[in-house]
């Protein structure tokens, strides 16, 4: 057992229930996020889920030239949510990164699915979006990517199996709904691919909010790097998972949900 309890007004706190048997977050919010609409406190109480998401995992990832980064995660968790007061059930992903080199751009994304299987990708990337100075979104040059490293894992608790893959390609379309974050601004679909020699997955996402981060780091000859970090929950609308025993798609599913992220901009 044990806690993290940050020297802030707010509380950021996290740790360990005694036994080691659950983790628990708990935060609350400052008068400015509550003026834009964010609930005041939320608590969250992690508890495993079964098997490889719920085995905390490191790694230690060279995307190139020596650029990296360490990270610590737990994939798959059981969770029981009070925000505000009010009780919830749901599921989560908690990770730790450590970066040790300048960040580029990167396609990330994880899904829960009902049975406990757990999916991920990974791209980093060179893009002219590299050269970005804000946050906004839908860019005509965003129209090259250079893939840096193509990564991903499923869990597969109906066959029992792990399959890790090396392959992955990452489409951005805009919303075929029309759904706007709250700057007015068109929400992304996107398309996801990955595959090995033995199993493939692909699926058609959609958007429906984003959260947004951006850092500005000053560099050189008073010039600035910057770094806009994009979340996304989302809905699946399409999944095919392909592999030598068949086909399985959203219907062999109660439900599937999950999390996206597209960052932007080079942080140095």
């Amino acid at each position: 057992a044990g806690a993290v309890i940050p020297i802030e007004r707010e509380d950021l706190s996290m740790g360990m229930s005694p036994g080691n048997e659950s983790m628990w977050v708990s935060l609350s919010s400052d008068r400015e996020a509550r003026s834009r609409g964010a609930p005041s406190s939320f608590e969250a109480q992690l508890t495993p889920w079964w098997g490889p998401p719920s085995e905390l995992t490191y790694r230690n990832n060279e995307i190139a030239l020596g650029m990296g980064y360490d990270i610590l995660r737990l994939q798959g968790m059981k969770s029981i949510l009070v925000v505000d007061g009010e009780e919830m059930e749901g599921t989560a992903y908690f990770q730790k990164v450590t970066v040790q080199a300048p960040s580029v751009p990167w396609f990330w994304g994880m899904v829960h699915f009902d049975d406990g299987s757990y999916l991920d990708w990974f791209m980093p990337h060179l893009t002219p979006l590299s050269t970005t100075k804000d946050d906004k979104p839908w860019r005509k040059r965003d129209a090259v990517r250079i893939p840096l490293k193509r990564a991903g894992i499923f869990h597969d608790r109906k066959r029992g199996m792990t399959h890790e893959f090396d392959n992955c390609e990452v489409d951005v379309r805009k919303s075929d709904q029309g759904l706007l974050d709250s700057d007015g601004d068109l929400l992304p679909n996107f398309r996801i691919r990955v595959w090995n020699d033995s199993s493939r997955v692909s699926m058609d996402i959609r958007s429906v909010s984003r959260a947004r981060w951006t850092f500005d780091q000053p560099t050189r000859m008073g010039l600035v790097s910057h770094l806009t970090y994009n979340e996304y929950p989302f809905e699946v609308f399409r999944l095919q998972i392909e592999d030598e025993e068949g086909i399985r798609t959203l219907s062999d599913y109660d439900w599937v949900h999950g999390n996206a992220e597209h960052s932007w901009g080079f942080l140095h």
